[in-house]
C-alpha cells in the first residue's frame, strides 16, 4: 500500500502555490506553477499484467562433432544435420519454414596440461532453432535425439540446448493490450485517491508515456514419459506480459 500522508502533504503545498515538484517513492507526484494558466497536476505510474497460454515453442538443438581436421568435422556435422532434417520432416515439421540456423562454428579444441597444450582436434557446431506448436516440442526433441545418436565417448552427436515457450505476435499483441488497460486503470485509481485526499479532482489527462514491456517465460516441466512410447512430454505454464504507464493528470 502506498503511503498517502506524504503525498497528501505534498499535494496541499503545491496546490497552494509551491513551485517545486514533490515526489513519493510510490510513483506519485504532484506539481503546481506560478503561472495561473498552467493548472496543477498529479503524475502517477501504473502497472498491469496479463497472461495467456503459450502458443509457440522454440526448441534449440545443436549438432556437434570433434574430428582430427576442420574439413572432417564440417563434413560430419553436415551429414548429421541432414539426418536431423529428415527426422524432423518425418515428424511433421516443415523444415523450410520452422528451422533456422542460430550459430555455426569450427574451432580447434585443446587439452591443456601443465607446461603446454595438446590439440585434440577440431570442433564443429551447427545450432538450430525449431519453431513449432507447444504440443510438438517433445516430438522435436525425440526426433533430434533419435536422428543423431553420437559416438560412445560423447564427443559427437546432438545437444538439446533448451525449450522456450512464448507467444505468437498476434497473441502477444492481444495480451499486451490487456496489460496496458490494467496499467491505465491502476494509474487512474491512484490519481483519484491522491486527488481526493488533497481535496481536488482529476480534470483530465495531460501526458501519457508507456514503459518497456516485461515478458515472463515459463520454464517447461518434464512430465513422466508415456509408458507405451517413451516419448518426451513437456508441460508449459502461461506466458505473462507486464506493461507500465506513467500518466500526468490535470487537477482542479
Amino acid at each position: 500500500m502506498r503511503p498517502l500522508l506524504p503525498v497528501v502533504f505534498a499535494a496541499m503545498l503545491l496546490l497552494a502555490g509551491c513551485v517545486a515538484p514533490l515526489q513519493t517513492d510510490g510513483g506519485v507526484s504532484a506539481a503546481g506553477s506560478d503561472d495561473p494558466e498552467v493548472p496543477p497536476s498529479i503524475s502517477v505510474s501504473g502497472t498491469g499484467t496479463a497472461s495467456a497460454d503459450a502458443d509457440l515453442a522454440l526448441v534449440s538443438v545443436s549438432v556437434t562433432a570433434l574430428e582430427a581436421d576442420a574439413e572432417s568435422a564440417r563434413a560430419r556435422v553436415a551429414e548429421d544435420s541432414r539426418a536431423l532434417f529428415e527426422a524432423l520432416t518425418d515428424a511433421g515439421v516443415d523444415t523450410d519454414e520452422a528451422v533456422r540456423t542460430t550459430a555455426f562454428r569450427i574451432s580447434p579444441e585443446y587439452d591443456f596440461r601443465e607446461g603446454g597444450r595438446e590439440l585434440l582436434g577440431y570442433r564443429a557446431v551447427h545450432a538450430y532453432e525449431v519453431e513449432v506448436s507447444p504440443e510438438q516440442a517433445g516430438t522435436v526433441i525425440d526426433a533430434a535425439v533419435g536422428a543423431v545418436s553420437g559416438d560412445s565417448d560423447g564427443e559427437d552427436g546432438i545437444v538439446v540446448d533448451g525449450v522456450q515457450y512464448t507467444l505468437s505476435e498476434e497473441t502477444r499483441a492481444e495480451v499486451r493490450a490487456e496489460a496496458l488497460e490494467k496499467a491505465v486503470d491502476a494509474a487512474r485509481a491512484d490519481a483519484d485517491t491522491v486527488a481526493g485526499a488533497a481535496d481536488v479532482s482529476v480534470a483530465g489527462v495531460r501526458t501519457i508515456s508507456v514503459g518497456a514491456d516485461v515478458d515472463s517465460f515459463p520454464q517447461p516441466r518434464f512430465a513422466a514419459e508415456a509408458a507405451d512410447s517413451g516419448s518426451t512430454v513437456l508441460q508449459p505454464g502461461p506466458v505473462e506480459v507486464t506493461a507500465t504507464v506513467t500518466i500526468s493528470y490535470d487537477v482542479e
